[in-house]
């Protein structure tokens, strides 16, 4: 007996069992089928956010490890910020050297402000800004931040110093970071 309630138990707890986004969504769906409409949102709206959720970890699978003496802090906050600027998602983490360097890397994706900011990066050597590529993805430079697009709706930023940021902008997968929640 204990055999077999630690088995369901274990179902119970593996993914294949329960998922609150299917959960939420059937929710939403049996809401709406018996009339119940505000509750139909609710779960939508969390099935949502639920998967924003999983689309900014798989985005911060995109953060480069801590160099060798190096440390790295991520900031888990980052979505709270985004979602005030009109959505999106987004990844940031800041890494700590010897001597006192430091970088700040963030990774946003479909957001309004990447079309904007975008432009810039796409046209920077036009606004007089120095153009670098790194891994043959094209950075625009300016004092001490370095600017990518990729693929046309991923922004890079990284700030601080710029030979530790390149040591850092040379370990990310630019061609899986552009097939990115497809």
């Amino acid at each position: 007996m204990k055999k077999i309630a630690f088995l369901v138990a274990a179902l119970a707890a593996s993914p294949l069992w329960a998922d609150e986004v299917i959960d939420s969504l059937d929710a939403a769906k049996e809401a709406y089928e018996n009339g119940d409409i505000q509750f139909a949102i609710e779960e939508l709206e969390y099935a949502r956010q639920q998967l924003m959720a999983m689309k900014t970890d798989s985005l911060g699978a995109f953060l480069p490890e801590a160099p060798n003496g190096w440390t790295r802090e991520i900031d888990n906050d980052m979505a709270a910020g985004l979602a005030m600027m009109g959505g999106g998602v987004g990844a940031e983490a800041e890494y700590s050297g010897p001597g006192g360097k430091n970088v700040s890397l963030t990774l946003m994706a479909d957001n309004p402000m990447v079309a904007s900011m975008g432009a810039m990066a796409a046209n920077a050597a036009m606004m007089g800004m120095k153009v670098e590529r790194i891994n043959r993805q094209r950075f625009a430079i300016q004092d001490d931040q370095m600017m990518a697009l990729v693929a046309n709706r991923i922004l890079i930023q990284a700030e601080g110093d710029l030979d530790a940021a390149r040591m850092i902008l040379e370990q990310i997968d630019f061609k899986a970071l552009a097939d990115f929640g497809n």
